[in-house]
């Protein structure tokens, strides 16, 4: 009598439990998602963690080491009530085209590679699962919006993290190094007749071996992969890596090397290329990148300067040619750094409250998202998990931030339960 009674409500007590758990899973999903008018993306990596408290966050100045605070003074901006450091006073100005998220958080600390992982996929790892980044994403949902560019660009040291996982090398990366001539694997040794020669013997080979391979999605990704090369080998694709048909007056606002990546960012923006990454860690001026610890933290206005110049040259220029509605420009970073100083006068590592940025791309801009305490360490009002950042950027670019891809037959939503920030759209 037991058994059979327990067997007739099991279902029904299990449907209850699941009821009750659910909640929280498909609140996500029930939510109308916005869907923002941007087209691309920019997406400038701070790599290292920027301090938040000495950048688009600053509280109280510091007095000495011993005394927790900003760095530097802060200034106005052009959003009331919201100051940011002194050595950003050109983004200062043109913060109305900007969203300074201050509120973005995780639970990973002290692991640089687990915590730019998580900034670009979203996701915690797990052990059965390679997540694709946000790039490839975006490479999967829209293609590129020209012909005979790529759908994603990384301009900066390739890495899994930025890769296109589960999605398949279709969805990888082009990356780049020198700004001036372009990816170093599409230069060509031979002249163009003796290239296409060689991609006429080499055609019926490679159909031969995806019919025999018939099935291997692997196969048939390198193959469409290498298709791809070749076309982004001719000449079209390479003059957008003529930096020097734009006029000097507009190189010199964009800066030193990270400003020509973002005037180049620009232009592959406007040939059609979907998602580029622009890094900003591949030259160590202040000694440390933006991992300010010990003497990195003297010279970090160093790196904020070049921020500010190139940024807001990238946002003028944007809008004086019409895309920074359709341009959306993110600044992101690992984690934030402590108000505290380290015993080499530096500052550790922060990931429970930290600054990222968003600009143009349709929102509405002129406005801060979320308030940290008197130091910058805890969250006040309006938390955004990295899920919830990510949803915001796919939400912008019109992709549903809740859709399913798949890893093999197993679905996997894009985004971790993230939901769009309302208040931007």
């Amino acid at each position: 009598m037991f058994r059979r009674t327990f067997l007739q409500t099991a279902p029904a007590a299990a449907g209850i439990g699941m009821t009750a758990a659910m909640p929280s899973l498909m609140r996500a999903a029930e939510a109308p998602v916005p869907s923002g008018k941007a087209d691309s993306c920019i997406f400038i990596w701070l790599g290292g963690g920027a301090c938040h408290v000495d950048t688009f966050d600053p509280k109280r100045k510091s007095t000495s080491k011993k005394d927790p605070g900003s760095y530097y003074d802060s200034i106005e901006t052009a959003i009331p009530g919201v100051r940011f450091c002194e050595h950003l006073p050109q983004l200062a100005k043109l913060a109305g085209h900007c969203v300074p998220v201050r509120t973005v958080n995780h639970d990973v600390i002290d692991e640089h590679a687990a915590a730019t992982n998580r900034l670009h996929t979203g996701r915690p790892p797990t052990g059965t699962t390679v997540y694709p980044s946000i790039g490839a994403v975006m490479s999967h949902e829209l293609g590129a919006r020209g012909e005979g560019v790529p759908p994603y660009v990384l301009m900066g040291y390739p890495s899994p993290s930025r890769g296109p996982g589960f999605l398949g090398a279709k969805h990888s990366y082009l990356y780049l190094i020198d700004t001036e001539a372009g990816p170093a694997g599409l230069r060509s040794p031979v002249r163009d007749e003796r290239q296409q020669r060689r991609q006429r013997l080499l055609e019926p080979l490679v159909e031969s071996y995806r019919r025999r391979t018939d099935g291997d999605q692997r196969v048939a990704d390198y193959a469409d992969t290498q298709t791809s090369a070749f076309q982004l080998a001719g000449p079209k694709f390479a003059g957008v890596f003529d930096l020097k048909s734009e006029a000097a007056e507009l190189r010199e606002q964009y800066g030193g090397e990270f400003g020509q990546r973002c005037l180049l960012a620009r232009r592959l923006v406007e040939e059609g290329v979907r998602f580029v990454e622009v890094a900003f860690n591949l030259n160590f001026i202040n000694g440390t990148g933006w991992d300010t610890h010990n003497d990195g933290q003297l010279n970090q206005h160093l790196l904020i300067r070049d921020l500010d110049q190139a940024m807001s040259a990238l946002l003028v220029d944007l809008e004086r040619r019409g895309r920074l509605d359709k341009t959306l420009v993110v600044v992101a970073t690992e984690f934030g750094r402590p108000p505290e100083f380290d015993g080499g006068h530096g500052r550790g590592h922060y990931s429970k409250a930290f600054s990222c940025v968003l600009a143009g791309g349709g929102l509405r801009t002129g406005q801060a998202v979320g308030v940290t305490d008197e130091l910058g360490k805890k969250i006040l009002e309006q938390p955004v998990s990295v899920p919830d950042f990510h949803a915001t950027i796919y939400a912008a670019l019109g992709v549903d931030p809740h859709r399913e891809l798949y890893d093999g037959v197993r679905p996997v939503p894009i985004t971790d339960r993230g939901t769009p920030i309302a208040s931007l759209f």
